[in-house]
């Protein structure tokens, strides 16, 4: 059940609490929901307009980074973007080309942000999905807005959460990898460090000092060196596109590599997984892969 699929289904609208988790969460499988956020207001009130007037000159959290990656392997290093605090119209200045930068912006803190930086926009949405509630008998951990240039590319990775990923404008593309694919996915340890600003505005790393070394895949799914990671031409990556209006349902543990539209708005919710049976299979297949590395 944890093992491959041929595309990420559609469902037409939000399904039964129960029907939910049996169906899709307890499996662990993706799927695309159709008509389950139609209702929300941000659907036709999220316009730049409106989130300069609601938002404005607020003072939040952007992601700054040279290249548009952030939290990713660069010269062998895992680097963090810098964390600006700036006004809130000055970063839509800069996605709306109104002022040019070198740098790629993208608000995308995950600490429950839109909660956290954006309560203004929160009854816009919903501050939690009730049939997903039910179905998990808790509420999410986190609800996150991420707004950002289409250069902005999220690298491979996984998480330890049920996620709910809401587009309300633009398009998010996801190449995801199921857990099974473990085997064929490079994970190497790597000094964490963060991108600085120097005085002539060019970016330099800078190494995080008395942290321990992190785990990161290196490999871009994109464009794939299977010269060196041979592996991972054995890997059965699926690919779909979440347009606005529609939910993908990500589960826990998939990896998954994420690009945008130029502008996409979107909120996602993360709801902590069960460390059930599902967890400690990973875990065994984490170790037989390492194990059978050393060999």
């Amino acid at each position: 059940e944890l093992g491959w699929t041929e595309s990420v289904p559609h469902l037409d609208g939000p399904p039964s609490p129960l029907e939910f988790y049996r169906e899709w969460v307890s499996p662990n499988k993706p799927c695309i929901i159709q008509n389950a956020i139609s209702h929300w207001p941000a659907l036709k009130k999220w316009t730049s307009a409106y989130l300069r007037e609601v938002v404005g000159p607020k003072v939040v959290s952007v992601a700054v980074t040279p290249n548009g990656y952030a939290d990713a392997v660069f010269q062998d290093r895992f680097v963090m973007p810098e964390e600006r605090q700036m006004p809130f119209m000055d970063f839509l200045d800069i996605v709306e080309k109104k002022v040019s930068s070198p740098n790629v912006f993208y608000v995308q803190k995950q600490c429950s942000n839109l909660t956290e930086e954006f309560p203004e926009l929160v009854c816009d949405v919903q501050p939690d999905i009730p049939w997903m509630s039910e179905a998990l008998g808790k509420k999410p951990d986190a609800v996150n807005f991420w707004l950002g240039e289409s250069a902005a590319v999220t690298s491979l990775h996984k998480d330890h959460y049920e996620n709910l990923y809401c587009v309300i404008s633009g398009e998010k593309h996801f190449l995801l990898h199921p857990p099974s694919d473990r085997p064929f996915i490079p994970y190497e340890l790597y000094q964490p460090a963060t991108y600085h600003v120097s005085e002539d505005g060019s970016f330099e790393i800078v190494d995080e000092k008395s942290v321990d070394k992190v785990p990161w895949i290196p490999l871009d799914p994109l464009n794939p060196n299977l010269e060196r990671y041979p592996e991972y031409a054995q890997a059965k990556p699926l690919q779909c596109t979440v347009k606005a209006g529609e939910m993908l349902y990500l589960p826990s543990l998939w990896f998954h590599h994420v690009q945008q539209s130029h502008g996409c708005i979107a909120v996602n919710y993360w709801y902590d997984m069960e460390y059930d049976l599902k967890y400690s299979y990973y875990q065994l297949l984490d170790c037989l892969t390492k194990a059978v590395k050393v060999l």
